[in-house]
C-alpha cells in the first residue's frame, strides 16, 4: 500500500453520529471479489435519497478528508467500508470516536483515522462549512491537523504510525522477511509441501 506521510486536501463535514459500516456501504455491494470498485456503493442510500447529503453538494465533491461525528464505523467488521472510502477519494477520516475494528481495518489499508476531541471536530466542522475550500493538512510525522490558523495535535500508537509511514500492510510486513522465508524453505525436506512465489497478475 502507499505510504502515508502528510496529506493536504479539502474536507467534508459529515454531521452524523453512530455511522455504521452498512451505512458506509450496504451488504449488496459485498459480492465483489476485488478490493477496488466500491465507490458507487459509498453512502449510496444517503446519496440517493437525500439530495442535500453532504457528498451530493458540489462544494465537497473533491473532498479527501471526511470529518465525521462520534462512533464512526460501528457495526459489522466489513473491510469493504474502508475500501469504499478509499475508492471514494478519502485518505483521512477524522472523528472523536471510532469503532475499534473499523480503525484497525483502516490503518491496515492506508486510510488514516484521526482521533480528535469532539470540540475540536466541531471547530473544524465550522471552518469547512464557512469555507469549503479551506485546505486541511494532516501531518502523520508531526501528529497534527492544521487548517487556517489552527493546529490540533492527535495521538496515534507508534506501531500503527510506523506501518503507515512505511506503507506496510500485512503482506508488506511478511515480505520484509523474504530472505528468512527462502532460507527456511531451502532447508525443508523435498517431500514436504513448499510455498511458491505468486504468479504475475
Amino acid at each position: 500500500m502507499d505510504a502515508f506521510t502528510t496529506h493536504t486536501g479539502s474536507a467534508a463535514p459529515l454531521r452524523r453520529s453512530n455511522v455504521d459500516t452498512d451505512q458506509i456501504i450496504p451488504a449488496e455491494y459485498l459480492k465483489r471479489i476485488t478490493r477496488t470498485g466500491f465507490e458507487d456503493g459509498l453512502f449510496v442510500a444517503w446519496r440517493t435519497n437525500e439530495p442535500d447529503f453532504v457528498l451530493n453538494r458540489p462544494q465537497y465533491a473533491d473532498a479527501s478528508i471526511l470529518v465525521a461525528g462520534p462512533d464512526f464505523g460501528t457495526g459489522s467488521s466489513r473491510e469493504h467500508a474502508v475500501w469504499a472510502l478509499l475508492d471514494g477519494g478519502f485518505r483521512v477520516v477524522i472523528s472523536s470516536r471510532f469503532a475499534d475494528i473499523f480503525k484497525n481495518n483502516s490503518t491496515k489499508s492506508g486510510l488514516l483515522t484521526v482521533l480528535m476531541a469532539q470540540p475540536d471536530v466541531e471547530a473544524l466542522w465550522a471552518a469547512i462549512e464557512a469555507d469549503p475550500a479551506t485546505p486541511v493538512t494532516v501531518d502523520l510525522h508531526a501528529k497534527q491537523v492544521t487548517y487556517g490558523s489552527a493546529t490540533v495535535p492527535f495521538e496515534i500508537d507508534d506501531y500503527t504510525r510506523w506501518r503507515l509511514l512505511e506503507g506496510l500492510d500485512d503482506v508488506g510486513l511478511t515480505e520484509r522477511h523474504l530472505d528468512d522465508i527462502t532460507a527456511f524453505e531451502a532447508a525443508r525436506p523435498a517431500w514436504l509441501p513448499r510455498s511458491l512465489p505468486a504468479l504475475p497478475a
